[in-house]
């Protein structure tokens, strides 16, 4: 077990109180401390690691604290969320399972000003109870509790209320410590497991009570540096979260979500015909060429001869077998064809009866090859708007009569 802190001695003694209660004790608790003026008293058996306040560093101290644990799963826990007895016991059940599985609690918000540790919050937390974030309430509601997860529910976990295995947690490198201001670091920890094949799971019996107001009831920050928190927040997230509902539309910053690639004998012709109407659909691609065909582009930064794909960030995959042409939008319902199936990890491209390309769900492509399962590689198929390109000359693409 793992408890953030700053600066919140109530808080923290109220929530210590209510874990020595769990009807799954967690077997050792390190409180996490982010640089409070004053040392966390804790009372005995309970560890403290601490790091300088030099901001909001909640990313480096969840992973302060995960070093010193030595359990083989890990439960993340703020200090001013208060569990009630079956916390534990509900969000580790999963994980004991599943071990590439973040499991997040349900996390409730009330007034708790003033309750002393010794009143129990499963009693008093619903009579001073605020409003949950609907989004998120409706977002669970949606996907069942998140067994109908897609690529963008890594907005659903929150690191305040977690649990996964160790082995997991390492194997992903454990949270962004480049995140150095409120917000963000759990989405990008959750997007990243995704990306690696991961599961997530709402648990709602594993409950706990917020200290407050949901982030989104309370008052507005002040500017940093004249510059609104929020659009900070948002701008740090899209620089490294790659899925729609996160990155950009068209600017080249953040990960790569899509990376193409082409079939040997496609020449300057196919290639610049193929390529000039996918990008159009979507700017933010990378295309991953050998270097002779890479400089017939060398002006475009979205072409490289980088291995793109071995970087392990991308989403999907997209390899073109011919020269094809179409309208963004005929490239964009391609590129959609994936959405709505979570077990198919190829889709077959097909037009006039021709396998034309192939667009590849990459986290259940790595999924499948770590635990060398390759019977979890379904395929189906999709026939297409978009069509050979044949004949067509790059005159007649560039001049608009093809």
């Amino acid at each position: 077990m793992v408890l953030t802190h700053f600066e919140q001695p109530a808080q923290l003694a109220r929530t210590l109180l209510a874990l020595r209660r769990q009807t799954q004790p967690p077997v050792q608790v390190v409180v996490a401390d982010d640089g409070s003026r004053t040392p966390p008293s804790v009372p005995d058996g309970v560890e403290v690691v601490r790091q300088e306040d030099r901001g909001f560093r909640a990313a480096a101290a969840r992973n302060l604290g995960a070093r010193r644990a030595h359990g083989e799963l890990l439960v993340f826990l703020d200090a001013d969320t208060t569990p009630e007895p079956a916390f534990v016991e509900h969000l580790t059940a999963l994980p004991a399972c599943l071990p590439e599985l973040l499991a997040v609690g349900r996390r409730r918000h009330a007034d708790l000003d003033g309750l002393s540790a010794e009143h129990w919050v499963e009693q008093h937390g619903p009579g001073r109870a605020l409003p949950e974030p609907r989004w998120l309430a409706d977002a669970y509601r949606r996907s069942h509790d998140l067994r109908h997860a897609d690529e963008g529910s890594y907005r659903f976990v929150i690191s305040a209320a977690m649990a996964c295995s160790r082995w997991w947690f390492e194997e992903l490198g454990g949270f962004d410590e480049t995140f150095t201001a409120y917000g963000g670091e759990d989405w990008e920890l959750a997007h990243r497991s995704w990306l690696g094949g991961g599961l997530v799971a709402h648990v709602p019996g594993a409950v706990t009570w917020h200290d407050g107001p949901d982030a989104s009831a309370r008052p507005r920050p002040e500017p940093r540096d004249g510059e609104d928190p929020a659009t900070l927040e948002t701008a740090a997230i899209a620089a490294r979260v790659g899925a729609p509902g996160a990155a950009y539309r068209g600017l080249l910053v953040g990960p790569v979500d899509l990376v193409v690639t082409a079939a040997a004998d496609l020449g300057r012709r196919e290639l610049s015909i193929s390529l000039d109407g996918l990008l159009a659909a979507a700017p933010r691609s990378r295309v991953q060429l050998d270097p002779r065909r890479a400089s017939w582009f060398a002006e475009d930064p979205r072409i490289t001869t980088d291995d793109v794909l071995a970087a392990g960030t991308a989403r999907l995959h997209l390899h073109l077998r011919e020269a094809l042409v179409g309208h963004p939008g005929a490239w964009a319902g391609v590129l959609r064809g994936l959405d709505g199936q979570a077990d198919v990890a190829t889709l077959d491209v097909t037009s006039q009866g021709r396998d034309i390309a192939a667009l590849h769900d990459l986290r259940l492509h790595r999924r499948a090859a770590r635990w060398g399962r390759n019977d979890l590689l379904v395929r189906s198929s999709l026939a297409s708007a978009l069509a050979p390109a044949g004949g067509v000359t790059l005159q007649a693409w560039v001049g608009g009569w093809a």
